[in-house]
């Protein structure tokens, strides 16, 4: 009896769903830990935004303003871009496609649609050669 090239592990977790780009990822979680992304990146805005000077005009400021505000900001962006980059991934993979077309949501405006678009295109299917069903990891043997 021939066995499957790979084999579903438990229901994956949180570490999974935002830190690792291996297997696939159904719209559902795929938008969830877009909008939880968004929420820090929210969070992280309204903590520079109460410490500006009143004086300060809206015209001022710019990235540079807000990465200098908290000397971990930077260490935050770094982390949240390689959880989107995962959350990218493992949308592409669910629908058959390859994890490098993940390089697109680098380019200015562009990775705004790529993120639309994944969110609304449907997964494969059954299984396909990224993992058993959506939203598992998976070994390959």
């Amino acid at each position: 009896m021939a066995q499957a090239p790979f084999s579903a592990n438990i229901t994956p977790g949180f570490v999974w769903l935002f830190l690792s780009p291996i297997g696939r990822l159904s719209r559902e979680p795929y938008w969830l830990g877009f909008l939880m992304v968004w929420a820090v990146i929210a969070i992280a805005a309204r903590m520079w935004f109460t410490t500006l000077d009143p004086s300060v005009g809206i015209e001022q400021l710019t990235i540079v303003n807000f990465m200098d505000s908290n000397p971990l900001f930077p260490f935050l962006f770094l982390f949240l871009q390689w959880v989107e980059l995962s959350l990218v991934i493992k949308r592409l993979q669910d629908a058959g496609l390859t994890g490098f077309l993940a390089l697109l949501i680098f380019v200015p405006l562009l990775n705004v649609v790529v993120i639309l678009v994944l969110g609304f295109l449907p997964g494969t299917a059954g299984p396909n050669r990224y993992g058993p069903v959506p939203n598992s990891y998976y070994r390959r043997k």
